[in-house]
């Protein structure tokens, strides 16, 4: 395993993210299975929360799903938001998540569009798509009549 993922492992397991992530897939009743670069394939995740096909909490990556659905993509989008955790000091992450995915909700009306997150995680790779902020979609009004004149 290359130097940077032993650290970013090393990291994530002293600011007890990983250790979070691990007491969530117990609780998720997940099976676990090494995966690449340090990380935790935790699948079988059994809540409705997050909405997601797959989450990471430190060095893990929940999900519902069968090891198939975790493509190579999506696991480097997955493996980006571990390292992110050690970047955020593990428990940060949280707070700063959401309010993230707040500013994005209110720009878009999505999670993830503008999420900063996401964004540096690689939408494409998480399987999201790029919606443009609300003020500039189309309206029902004709081109050249700005709304409320």
């Amino acid at each position: 395993m290359e130097w940077r993922y032993r650290i970013r492992r090393a990291v994530n397991f002293v600011n007890l993210s990983t250790l979070l992530g691990l007491l969530l897939s117990v609780v998720g009743r997940t099976s676990r299975v090494p995966g690449p670069h340090g990380l935790v394939l935790a699948h079988g995740y059994r809540y409705e929360f997050p909405v997601a096909g797959a989450f990471t909490v430190g060095n893990v990556v929940l999900t519902k799903h069968a090891d198939e659905y975790l493509t190579e993509a999506l696991l480097k989008h997955e493996g980006r938001h571990a390292t992110q955790w050690a970047w955020c000091a593990g428990l940060p992450m949280l707070p700063l998540y959401l309010l993230s995915l707040g500013v994005s909700w209110l720009v878009s009306g999505d999670q993830a569009s503008y999420n900063a997150f996401e964004r540096l995680a690689g939408l494409e790779d998480g399987g999201y798509p790029r919606k443009p902020p609300r003020w500039r979609r189309n309206s029902s009004a004709p081109e050249g009549i700005i709304k409320g004149e």
